[in-house]
């Protein structure tokens, strides 16, 4: 089986890791994790002044803490005895996660749901949503526990 397991730094990213580990059987399970650096709008890169030398600032430090997201949850994975991969790719997340999932032909694709509502999820988008919609395989979509 090869699960596609597309994470952001969030705590969402942390269940959906967890579903993983506890749902999937690790023996024969191969798990891609991607991280998608999303471009920052081009009116707050103009905002940081000197815009070619500060957005490649921007685009390093990214893809520097997106490394380190994935390295850690990988070590996780490998942990739990899954075979892993990783991958960073650069562009919006909802369209890139079915592009991956398309070329390396995922049988899952396992994604968080930040559960946005009403005006934050018309302005921000649900990447879970449309990765859903868009997806050539079943998708798993987690939310963590919430606590009231």
């Amino acid at each position: 089986m090869k699960i596609l397991l597309a994470i952001d730094d969030s705590r969402f990213s942390k269940a959906a890791l967890q579903s993983v580990l506890t749902l999937a059987p690790p023996k024969g399970t191969h798990v891609r994790v991607l991280h998608v650096i999303e471009p920052p709008s081009v009116l707050v890169a103009r905002g940081l002044g000197g815009y070619n030398a500060n957005l490649r600032m921007v685009w390093e430090a990214q893809r520097k803490n997106g490394q380190a997201l994935v390295e850690q949850f990988a070590k996780d994975l490998a942990a739990g005895g899954f075979k892993v991969t990783t991958s960073i790719v650069q562009g919006e997340a909802r369209s890139k996660i079915v592009d991956v999932a398309r070329k390396w032909h995922a049988d899952l694709i396992v994604v968080g749901s930040h559960g946005r509502r009403g005006l934050e999820r018309f302005l921000m988008g649900s990447v879970s949503g449309a990765v859903v919609h868009h997806a050539p395989c079943s998708v798993q979509v987690v939310r963590p526990g919430s606590k009231r």
